[in-house]
């Protein structure tokens, strides 16, 4: 009995002693080096891992950044430049400076300015509200309120502001990773140029009804009037499917299409001083004047 106790545990320690020397034969024969430059780019990396660059996370990343002939098609949104430069120099690539982004809300449907009509009794969370109905006012287009994108943000950028019912963005905080852009059911975040010292003109509505529709149901909605476009010397406003946008590559922030908007659906961000509504429209009417004045001749 004891012989073969014995002799059952020599045999199963020969055969563990063989398939690990078999298993690390195998790995050896099959294993796969690594680029030291994928720990060297995750290093530098921020480590938040919000998937802002497109990608599962910043080991991810890296090993999408090593494997590229080029870093044309990766932008690490959280670091920005300077991270992408230490990126660029562990590869000896070129990096293409990008504009800084901020994410901005496309919706002014304050509380004030768009009252309920119904009220939603359900899970709260805009993406179960909005596949249910279009929400508790008469725009169908406008937040929800329930916060889904102050959940997303991972860097504390977004707050609700209990008094208008609608997103607060934190520019100072803001990494533009676009987590709040993909939570919006409604796709009211958009990633926007920061612009010159943080100053940048928005359209903040997404409305695309007619104009009294879109008036009935928000007092601040864009009525697709087209002022803001015929007045805008720059070409940088489009007006499609009854709502204005503003291309931030174009605009010279002259705020001329702040002014002229009936409803103030045109935000000017972070400039130092108020608008001067009547100064500027003065000078719109004194621009036209002399135009005339010159066609005349």
């Amino acid at each position: 009995m004891t012989s073969t106790l014995i002799w059952t545990i020599v045999i199963l320690s020969c055969l563990g002693l063989l398939l690990a020397l078999l298993l690390y034969l195998v790995a050896q024969k099959f294993k796969v080096e690594e680029d030291p430059r994928i720990d060297e780019i995750e290093a530098v990396l921020p480590g938040a891992n919000c998937g802002g660059c497109g990608r599962a996370g910043c080991r991810d990343f890296a090993s999408s950044a090593v494997a590229a002939p080029n870093l044309d098609n990766h932008f690490c949104p959280v670091g920005g430049n300077a991270v992408m430069e230490k990126v660029a120099a562990i590869l000896g690539y070129e990096v293409v400076k990008k504009a800084p982004q901020v994410a901005v809300l496309r919706c002014n449907g304050t509380c004030a300015a768009r009252p309920k009509v119904n009220t939603y009794d359900g899970v709260k969370s805009c993406r179960a509200e909005s596949s249910l109905y279009g929400g508790e006012t008469l725009c169908s287009f406008g937040c929800l309120g329930q916060g889904d994108c102050v959940a997303a943000c991972n860097f504390g950028a977004l707050s609700m502001d209990p008094e208008t019912g609608l997103p607060v963005i934190d520019g100072g905080k803001c990494t533009a990773c676009g987590s709040c852009v993909k939570a919006c059911p409604k796709g009211l975040i958009e990633l926007r140029n920061q612009g010159p010292r943080g100053m940048r003109m928005v359209v903040v509505c997404r409305n695309q009804d007619k104009g009294p529709a879109a008036k009935k149901a928000c007092a601040n909605a864009c009525i697709g009037c087209g002022l803001c476009f015929k007045t805008c010397q720059h070409e940088a406003i489009t007006l499609e499917n009854n709502l204005a946008y503003i291309d931030s590559g174009k605009c010279k922030l002259c705020r001329e299409c702040e002014a002229v908007c009936p409803t103030g659906a045109i935000h000017g961000i972070n400039f130092p001083k108020p608008l001067d509504k009547d100064a500027v429209k003065d000078r719109i009417a004194a621009r036209k004047k002399a135009s005339a004045e010159e066609d005349a001749k």
